[in-house]
């Protein structure tokens, strides 16, 4: 009886530490544009136009917005995570494809990581412009203003 009862908590032992440990896998992932060298480096400026960069590297991911669709872009990245963490860029290619008037390609500029800037979305505080208020200057700051009218007029709600 003991000799079972010390396998299956082997066992059960074993089961746990593998499930434990598969939460720490790395996880590789790829996204956007898949790049083939040989193809972005026979984009040339002055021979190719829209037709033929579309022939060869396929629709762009985005075109530009501002410059009434004159440049194309193609991005990848791949990314690596251990676990449950945010994801870190391992490898970055935006190429950007610019076309003149006539839809001619005049330059093909292509970055990596050196453009990728991290941001961090959970700040304690929100950085505002204007002077820094205390908390009681907030709690009371309006006492005495409330209704009153300054030689500017009212405000647009209360225009007396």
């Amino acid at each position: 009886m003991p000799r079972t009862l010390l396998r299956s908590a082997a066992i059960a032992g074993t089961i746990a530490i593998l499930g434990l440990t598969a939460g720490c896998s790395r996880i590789r992932d790829h996204k956007g544009y898949v790049v083939d060298s040989t193809l972005i480096n026979t984009v040339a400026p002055g021979v190719d136009n829209r037709e033929s960069v579309e022939r060869t590297l396929g629709r762009p991911s985005f075109a530009g917005q501002f410059d009434k669709n004159r440049t194309w872009y193609y991005v990848a990245r791949d990314t690596k995570q251990v676990g449950y963490r945010t994801p870190k860029p391992v490898s970055q290619m935006v190429l950007a494809v610019h076309f003149d008037d006539k839809g001619n390609v005049v330059s093909v500029d292509r970055t990596g990581l050196e453009k990728v800037t991290p941001v961090s979305l959970y700040a304690d505080k929100t950085p505002t412009l204007g002077s820094k208020r205390g908390f009681f200057r907030e709690l009371f700051g309006n006492i005495g203003r409330v209704g009153s009218v300054g030689p500017a007029g009212g405000t647009a709600d209360n225009p007396n």
